[in-house]
């Protein structure tokens, strides 16, 4: 297992100009160890768990991110999670920090589980991430999820998947 990597994401395919097509192959079932892996830390807010402001969110932090040279398409992942009803966290993985953006790090062992299917399911999702956890012996302490495509990408790519990101 290497330490502070995410499994390759293949973003070869992009038939839409805007979210490239998420291929699931290596993400399902792996264990992830982190130390002291730098993020973005950013937060939006939401109406019982619908956002409200992501897009100008995610704008200004991938404008930052891009203009700092710390953009790589590879591995630009974002690990979201609702934090009450009305605001949500998200985590961009960056390889420098960034100006005049928070800053975090997340260190520990995490376990992977892809998903496909609406949003609307992410709570069933965040459910099975935690049995999993348990079917392995540990406590599943946050539960993320990386949206691997905007809800138009995933209207036009015909699927839907979402990673569970579970620390452990």
């Amino acid at each position: 297992m290497q330490t502070n990597a995410f499994p390759f994401n293949d973003v070869s395919e992009n038939t839409t100009g805007c979210c490239p097509r998420f291929k699931p192959q290596g993400w399902d079932n792996q264990q992830l160890h982190f130390e002291d892996k730098l993020f973005v830390r950013a937060t939006t807010r939401s109406a019982m768990h619908i956002p409200w402001n992501m897009g100008t969110v995610f704008t200004r932090v991938q404008e930052h991110i891009e203009d700092e040279g710390a953009a790589d398409p590879a591995t630009e992942i974002v690990l979201s999670r609702d934090i009450s009803p009305w605001e949500a966290e998200h985590y961009f993985a960056v390889s420098k920090p960034i100006e005049g953006e928070d800053m975090a790090t997340l260190s520990g062992d995490f376990i992977t589980r892809v998903f496909e299917g609406p949003y609307r399911r992410a709570q069933d999702f965040s459910h099975d991430m935690e049995v999993a956890a348990t079917a392995m012996g540990k406590t599943a302490k946050r539960v993320f999820f990386f949206y691997t495509t905007c809800p138009k990408c995933a209207k036009a790519y015909g699927e839907n998947y979402m990673v569970g990101v579970a620390e452990v």
